[in-house]
């Protein structure tokens, strides 16, 4: 059996409501012109499909425990495609101006603490089941923690202080820019035609 913990259960459903809610406010909310890229549609599409293939490959055989696994590989999969861009992104800018390192910080800090978690229980339990019983767990925080601290490096070390490369903009520019962005994007306007 998968060593499952109450504390496991409750992130999940935390995720789930959070990532439900964040749905809901990407249906509701207008997003002016900005549209999901194609590749992400792809992404996305591709892990659905595979999901779907496999719960009706397992269904017949009642295979609910290799089901999980590749449930928990596509989650790992997602999880650094998620990661690339936005380290790719600072790489290219040589800056992390404008990058929040305050959830880097928090995802870091839970991903120690889940390490920690599954040593205290495997010599509570005298058994290693924990990192080899739940590799899904095992990867996803490895793959987490690896990426925080590249970004930690990245925004500490490497790119400290420095702004991205873009011109410097005047007050009278960035009123501008905030008008465009709040401005409906139905209304029409000159410079958009």
């Amino acid at each position: 059996m998968i060593p499952v913990a109450a504390n496991d259960v409750a992130f999940s459903i935390h995720a789930v409501l959070l990532t439900a809610i964040t749905l809901f406010q990407i249906a509701i909310y207008e997003r002016g012109s900005q549209k999901v890229s194609k590749v992400s549609i792809g992404i996305v599409s591709v892990a659905w499909l595979v999901a779907a293939v496999c719960f009706f490959i397992a269904l017949p055989n009642n295979s609910w425990l290799w089901l999980l696994s590749v449930f928990n590989t596509i989650q790992v999969v997602m999880t650094t495609i998620k990661y690339i861009p936005q380290a790719v992104m600072n790489f290219l800018r040589k800056s992390t101006d404008g990058f929040s390192i305050g959830n880097i910080l928090l995802d870091f800090s839970g991903g120690i603490a889940n390490y920690g978690q599954m040593v205290v229980q495997s010599i509570d339990q005298d058994s290693w089941v924990n990192f080899y019983g739940n590799i899904g767990k095992v990867l996803l925080s490895l793959v987490s923690v690896f990426f925080d601290i590249i970004f930690i490096i990245q925004h500490y070390v490497l790119y400290r202080g420095k702004k991205s490369s873009k011109l410097e903009i005047t007050t009278e520019q960035e009123d501008q820019i905030r008008e465009h962005l709040v401005r409906h994007s139905d209304q029409s306007s000159p410079e958009n035609v």
